[in-house]
């Protein structure tokens, strides 16, 4: 090799030593003084509570001062910090950061980044300059992942960090909206965060697209949502013609884990106070209790004033415990004035019954024992007393399951029961508490050949009563004078095999499967010979003879589709399939709890491939029956009073409608309809047509269909009361109407951007509006607001026009009157 040839080779390897691996600082020795590049990967540092490992680009040793520059990055437990220089000591762990300094990690996925920090690795301890962060989210692929269910963002000029988990931002704002304009912010003077606990802000200016809007000396915002922490809620704000302004706020009290109270009070300018209270506990997974109060102290309306004030007591609970089952589910109502003036859902508002019952149950070996009282109030009008009330207490009940007799094919079951009642209205009342003692063995005879099913019973039944009505009185007289009912009953229920056809030609992407279900059953009933003495309390007391065949067919039509669900389309399931992670845009879908929790409900995370799975689907598309009875025994023993709605158990089963008015042999032919061709489109019709005289009793017609991001909905009730005709001009009386209502919605709670609804309800026999409600929406990535405009017109009760609004915070609460139970969508 000549002189040329070595010194070419020894250049080359020179050169080549340029671009070997760079020196790594920290693998000297401590006394060494050196300058070196770093290398790319992290090195290990010992520390006396936790390991560390650094990376730069550039790193200067001087005992245990690391000075570094370039991409400069330091992991420690679960945090990692970075930052364009750093010096660090890793025998105290402090740190001096200067320029694009970014802290991630932590077990509530802190983030912050600051332009200057001096930070403390070991206590976790430190000042940060100029400082962006959040808490709850973690950007992967420059997408925001969800962490936390109460995810926040926060800016400041200085924020301390004085513990783990713990920072004090001053001089700044915080928010749920994207930066660098949020839509909504709170700027105070002060606020401490802990992550997975609250962040507390003090001296806060609410403030909304930056300008002020509300001042609050204190608010606590939960970071994680089992969080709960008591004080202030967010106020209520509304206007109303006969309410006026309405100022409210309440109070929430976590008492416990499994126990909390909400106490507050409405003002209404024009009415007054309206207390509200609300009580729940939640002792195990098995048992709740809630107690709910809402109130009005009325002024009264008009000259001379008119007061509509009252309150309306709730309790709900239920539990369970070795078999045994509690409910109660209990309703005090002072008025039903109160409840037309004050509640604000019209089909609550409307409603003139109160039911109340509790009850202790527990079913053992195939039997069931039973105590309750129950108490049932219907208000008949508005005017004071004018309601009737029952009142079941006590009440014990015993039951069987049919059990076979040895090795016969008979089986034998029971039915036995011992209550206290009581029944007043303005002019008529029973003793304060009469016994009823009822008793009914039967035996049966099942039997199926060849798809055949035949089931004979017979059933004999003993009904002891304290008391009797007096059918001579004018208005009916409860004499003390005792009084027993006997009935043997006997029926036999024959039903044939079902008629189906499949259709092997496809429509609309569909098979077609036909099924036809008939079933006739005669009923026979003697020896309710006193039938006019008997008291009325429930249906166990309108039993009275009868001789009658019923029959019925039921059509059932299905449709099965092969491939993708209802309302999955292939698109729809490839983008649901691969967007199973919940990001940023995600949880811009406003829907708010009612004290700050999530945005989010349970469905919300469902998992979309399994709902657009593509698996074939059965649905049953139509469902018709049609029934009716022929009456053998037209007067039913004697017990129809012609000229007088008449109810007797036989009628009660077949219709809700009272359309004995004179002896007949023929029920009218009851329809119901039913009609579900997808997920998006749902359809009802219940008629009773009456062909003794050629016309429609009472027809009820119910109709949904969505389609995109619309809805549309609209329903029809008709009664015509038995012995009235449908003439023009006739004056309706109570249970005469002929009513209509109808939804137009677009979007929903969750769609971002806009959304809006209407609702009407008009009743065509008195030619007005009873009702109505327009509700807009807008939403945000992080906020919602909520403007509705309501109209009641219930008579001289209440003619009101509403308006109401909400906005909406992501885990914060809502500022408005408009509550999430009582909107159109």
């Amino acid at each position: 090799m000549n002189a040329r040839t070595r010194f070419l080779i020894t250049a080359a390897f020179l050169c080549h030593l340029l671009v070997a691996p760079k020196l790594v600082t920290s693998q000297l020795r401590a006394d060494v003084p050196a300058t070196a590049d770093a290398a790319s990967t992290g090195i290990p540092v010992e520390s006396e509570s936790q390991e560390v490992s650094i990376k730069a680009i550039e790193q200067e040793k001087q005992g245990s001062i690391y000075k570094l520059k370039g991409q400069v990055e330091i992991d420690y437990g679960t945090y990692v910090l970075r930052a364009d220089a750093m010096e660090y000591n890793s025998d105290t762990g402090q740190v001096k950061a200067d320029g694009h300094i970014v802290l991630d990690g932590g077990p509530g996925d802190e983030h912050v980044e600051a332009s200057r920090a001096e930070y403390n690795i070991h206590t976790e301890v430190g000042r940060f300059e100029n400082v962006r962060g959040s808490a709850g989210l973690r950007v992967k692929n420059r997408r925001m992942l969800l962490t936390s269910s109460s995810p926040f963002l926060f800016s400041g000029k200085t924020v301390e960090k004085t513990g783990p988990n713990r920072y004090v931002v001053f001089h700044g704002t915080i928010t749920t909206c994207r930066e660098p304009r949020p839509k909504w912010e709170f700027a105070a003077g002060k606020v401490t965060v802990e992550a997975g606990g609250y962040a507390t802000i003090y001296n806060s200016v609410f403030r909304v697209e930056g300008i002020p809007v509300l001042y609050l000396p204190w608010v606590t915002y939960p970071v994680e949502r089992e969080m709960r922490k008591s004080g202030f809620l967010m106020p209520h704000i509304g206007h109303s013609s006969i309410k006026g302004t309405i100022l409210g706020d309440s109070y929430y009290w976590a008492i416990s884990r499994s126990m909390d109270v909400t106490f507050g009070a409405d003002y209404y300018s024009r009415r007054g106070w309206a207390p509200q209270f609300e009580f729940r506990t939640r002792p195990n997974e098995k048992s709740f209790l809630d107690l709910s109060l809402f109130s009005v102290f009325d002024r009264g309306i008009g000259t001379p004033p008119v007061k509509q004030g009252g309150e309306d007591v709730k309790l709900n609970g239920e539990t369970t415990y070795r078999g045994y089952r509690a409910v109660v589910d209990a309703d005090y109502l002072s008025s039903y004035v109160f409840r037309l003036a004050f509640y604000d859902v019209f089909a609550q508002a409307v409603n003139s019954e109160v039911k109340s019952q509790a009850f202790l149950s527990k079913t053992t070996n195939g039997f069931s024992y039973n105590a309750a009282a129950e108490r049932y109030q219907n208000f008949e009008s508005t005017t004071a007393g004018d309601a009737i009330s029952i009142l079941h207490t006590p009440e014990f009940d015993v039951s069987s399951a049919e059990r076979k007799i040895a090795k016969s094919p008979l089986y034998w079951s029971f039915q036995g029961s011992l209550d206290g009642l009581s029944r007043s209205d303005p002019t008529f009342s029973t003793a304060p508490l009469l016994g009823r003692f009822d008793f009914r063995p039967s035996l049966t005879l099942p039997m199926i050949f060849r798809g055949w099913s035949l089931r004979p019973e017979l059933a004999e039944e003993e009904a002891f009563y304290t008391q009797q009505l007096d059918p001579n009185s004018t208005f009916g007289v409860a004499s003390s004078h005792a009084v027993n009912r006997q009935a043997l009953e006997t029926s036999v229920e024959l039903r044939p095999p079902a008629v189906e056809r499949v259709f092997e030609r496809q429509w609309w992407g569909r098979k077609w499967k036909h099924v036809v279900e008939p079933r006739i059953t005669y009923n026979y009933v003697t020896g309710v010979n006193n039938f006019g003495h008997i008291l009325r309390f429930d249906d166990r007391d309108v039993l009275s003879d009868t001789n009658e065949v019923e029959y019925a067919v039921v059509n059932r039509i299905y449709a099965k589709r092969v491939g993708a669900m209802d309302g999955c389309t292939a698109e729809s399931q490839e983008n649901e399939v691969n967007d199973n992670s919940t990001t940023n845009d995600d949880e811009s879908l406003v829907n708010f709890p009612k004290r700050g929790a999530a945005s989010r409900n349970a469905d919300a995370w469902r998992n979309p491939a399994q709902e657009c799975s593509g698996e074939p689907t059965v649905r049953e598309v139509i469902t018709w029956e049609l029934a009716q009875k022929y009456f053998l025994d037209p007067t039913f023993g004697g017990a129809l009073v012609p000229g007088r709605r008449n109810v007797f158990t036989t009628t009660a089963d077949l219709t809700g409608i009272a359309f004995l008015m004179s002896p007949r042999h023929l029920s009218p032919l009851v329809s119901h309809l039913r009609v579900q061709t997808t997920a998006r489109t749902d359809a009802e019709w219940d008629l009773d047509y009456d062909f003794t005289s050629s016309k429609i009793n009472a027809s009820t017609a119910l109709v949904n269909y969505r389609f995109g991001n619309f809805t549309v909905g609209g329903g029809h009730a008709m009664l015509l009361v038995p012995g009235e005709t449908a003439v023009q001009n006739a004056i309706p009386g109570p249970s005469r109407f002929n009513q209509f209502r109808l939804l137009l919605a677009y979007g929903g709670t969750n769609k971002k951007g806009f959304s809006g609804a209407a609702n009407v309800g008009f009743d065509a026999n008195l030619n007005f509006l009873q009702y109505a409600a327009l509700q807009t929406a807008y939403n945000w990535d992080c906020c919602g607001l909520n403007v509705e405009y309501r109209r009641f017109a219930l008579g001289s009760v209440r003619n009101e026009n509403q308006y109401r609004f909400t906005f909406a915070l992501t885990n914060i609460g809502a500022i408005g009157n408009l509550k999430r139970e009582e909107r159109l969508f």
